[in-house]
């Protein structure tokens, strides 16, 4: 009989390995140095069986989850379980020789011993601020190859029973314009997995080991088994939507992205022929990345309750052409690749939507990770800085209400940077970070707002640069509802020398006092903004979500006339 044949030892056991994890990315969190661990939470972690298989996974990042999947893929490629020794780390990040989706994000796996042998294996994942190359942060829109993304690090052993090889850990934190924070948060990163380590040793001691491994496996069957039971219940055949980035990361025309789904039976099948070549510049997906983004949209639209583990990974197939912008050729940029990930995403929900029922359609979202960094000298003159910031923006509105106001989408999932914790840490200051008014698309029901983020330079010598999109074309409404606010980049905002800057510009110096402002898109509208509900718009008027010519202007006077009597 299976071990976890009753469903509620099935319950137990499964949040007995997301505790352990969740363990694992506390610890990661609280004990490192840099703002964009400690602070921002860009970072994941994982349990692996030995052989590979996803067995847990944190509910962090969800592009992260490919990221850990690629990673130990890798590592267990070059160093079969067989060859590990009890305390042994391993160190990777490249997208070409180890598994990864873009060099900032490096990834610790460590083996599991239990009664001798390597049963397990617990990773993480962080995103480091700076990895080297000619950019502040390691990433530039325009990146034309991979070795202009900074240090790239295939599969090397870091640690040897226990020992870290200060050597590499010192190689590798000088590739980096913060050589310090690096080291340190490479020894959390791998005192975070020998975290791990012990809760898994804890808990084959109290189940035993045969039944641990044999409750992994029916896990894992009980999540693929499921994944099938919602492909069935979907209706047969195909579906396409494409979703489109501003450019390729260098300029040009708008880039298409196509995705075709497919449902025979209990078979998913997710194709992307039809995509843009691979791009010039840094906004290609790594295959690690693409899955990671058609294993999170899978899971959002047919089984959110789904566990992040193998089973939901071997429910479907995914093709996409070798030299597209979703299966890049070496050496291609991958720096920007959440950008796409996120359209990849749109084109997704867009696909699925003609095989799902109306209610889980959804109008598209910012779809986009817009980021901005700034690097130079600290605050006290005591070292240099690398401080970057990925914002939120609006969500798309759905049958069932309005889109939510400024939060991240998709795969990315990080906390914003404090601005007393920013402007303690950096010559920086916040001078404004608030909603976009007017930035929702308009309809029955109203698209989320986006972020506006407007930050100054206290000395001279700041870097800035920024990866964004969406300041072309904005977030396409659903039903008849009406288009996101688009993004907007100026450098000194709010003055006559005010300018409007590309979505991709990079190493731009600042003077003492000058600022940047980066406003990202909004969610698009769903249903005929005739529809919308005289109450709801006039409590948007009155909360200053959007002015009054606005909202004439997108749901005319008569409406309006209307919920302002109300």
């Amino acid at each position: 009989m299976s071990v976890l044949s009753d469903p509620i030892a099935m319950e137990v056991f499964s949040n007995r390995l997301l505790s352990i994890t969740e363990d694992m990315g506390n610890t990661l969190i609280r004990s490192s140095f840099s703002t964009n661990i400690k602070e921002r939470k860009d970072c994941s972690v994982g349990l692996f069986a030995a052989d590979g298989r996803l067995v847990a996974q944190a509910s962090h990042i969800p592009l992260h989850l490919g990221s850990l999947m690629g990673s130990v893929k890798a590592v267990l490629q070059k160093y079969p379980a067989s060859s590990m020794k009890e305390g042994d780390a391993f160190v990777c990040n490249d997208p070409f020789l180890a598994g990864g989706t873009h060099t900032p994000d490096i990834a610790i796996v460590t083996p599991v011993f239990i009664e001798g042998k390597a049963r397990f294996l617990a990773a993480n994942v962080g995103h480091h601020s700076d990895i080297g190359g000619p950019t502040p942060g390691s990433i530039s829109g325009g990146a034309p190859t991979i070795f202009s993304e900074g240090l790239r690090i295939p599969v090397i052993r870091l640690a040897r029973e226990g020992e870290i090889d200060d050597d590499l850990l010192w190689m590798i934190a000088h590739n980096s314009r913060e050589p310090e924070e690096r080291a340190l948060d490479l020894k959390v990163q791998v005192a975070s997995n020998q975290r791990g380590v012990m809760l898994m040793q804890q808990l084959a001691e109290r189940m035993g080991l045969e039944a641990t491994m044999a409750a992994v496996d029916d896990v894992l069957a009980y999540t693929a088994r499921r994944l099938r039971n919602r492909i069935r219940d979907m209706q047969d055949g195909s579906s396409s939507f494409e979703a489109w980035l501003d450019d390729d990361g260098v300029g040009g025309d708008p880039i298409a992205i196509k995705a075709t789904v497919t449902v025979e039976g209990e078979r998913l099948v997710v194709d992307f022929a039809g995509s843009a070549k691979q791009a010039r510049g840094a906004m290609n997906v790594a295959e690690s990345a693409l899955r990671a983004t058609v294993y999170y949209a899978v899971k959002a639209l047919l089984d959110p309750g789904l566990l992040p583990n193998q089973g939901m990974a071997d429910g479907i197939e995914i093709k996409a052409p070798p030299g597209s912008i979703v299966n890049p050729n070496f050496p291609a940029a991958t720096g920007a690749r959440s950008i796409t990930c996120n359209k990849v995403a749109r084109a997704l929900f867009g696909a699925f939507a003609g095989l799902l029922p109306p209610e889980k359609a959804m109008a598209a979202s910012l779809d986009s990770v817009p980021v901005m960094i700034f690097s130079g000298e600290r605050r006290r003159l005591d070292g240099t800085f690398v401080y970057l910031e990925s914002m939120g923006g609006g969500i798309g509105a759905r049958m069932q209400g309005d889109g939510m106001d400024g939060v991240h989408v998709h795969v990315t999932n990080t906390s914003n940077l404090p601005a007393e914790a920013l402007e303690n840490e950096y010559a920086l200051l916040v001078d404004e970070y608030a909603l976009v008014n007017g930035s929702g698309g308009a309809g029955t029901h109203r698209g989320g707002l986006g972020i506006a983020r407007q930050i100054r330079a206290t000395r001279d010598g700041v870097i800035f640069s920024a990866r964004s999109d969406g300041h072309i074309l904005g977030a396409p409404g659903l039903e008849g509802g009406l288009e996101g606010g688009k993004a907007h980049l100026i450098l000194d905002p709010g003055t006559n020398s005010a300018q409007e800057l590309s979505s991709k510009a990079a190493n731009i110096v600042l003077k003492a006092g000058q600022s940047v402002r980066l406003e990202t898109p909004g969610g698009g509208g769903y249903g005929k903004p005739q529809g919308r509900d005289p109450k709801a718009l006039a409590r948007d008027i009155a909360d200053g979500k959007l002015t009054r010519a606005e909202a004439e202007r997108d749901y005319g006077p008569e409406l309006v006339a209307k919920a302002l009597a109300a």
